[in-house]
């Protein structure tokens, strides 16, 4: 009984470690880029779109790419033909060219009034 509750266990670890881990950080939203732009000055924000794995990113110079995380901390960009870590909070993405992208937070939002 013991054995078949620790093959249980390692066997769970197995399947959760590998896609799961990928996905932690969500990137999805608006980045400012503030080194090694691709527009002069500075221009329309970058978005990075989301879903699992897959995701869709445009840089600040309005250029799209397909891209995927390939491995945890790390997404491949198709179009730009680079690879780029992304901090564990996803607040930072560096491209392998020297790129550096900066999420942008929204603003709070206002506290209700009491009357």
């Amino acid at each position: 009984m013991r054995g078949l509750l620790a093959s249980i266990a390692l066997l769970a670890a197995c399947v959760s470690t590998g896609a799961s881990a990928q996905t932690a950080t969500n990137l999805s939203g608006r980045y400012v880029c503030v080194r090694g732009c691709s527009a002069p000055a500075p221009g329309l924000p970058a978005i990075v779109t989301q879903n699992g794995t897959e995701m869709n990113l445009v840089n600040e110079a309005g250029v799209s790419s397909r891209a995927w995380v390939d491995w945890p901390g790390h997404i491949w960009a198709e179009n730009y033909q680079q690879g780029a870590v992304f901090s564990p909070d996803g607040m930072v993405i560096q491209f392998d060219h020297g790129t550096v992208w900066q999420r942008v937070l929204p603003p709070p939002l206002p506290l209700p009034r009491l009357r």
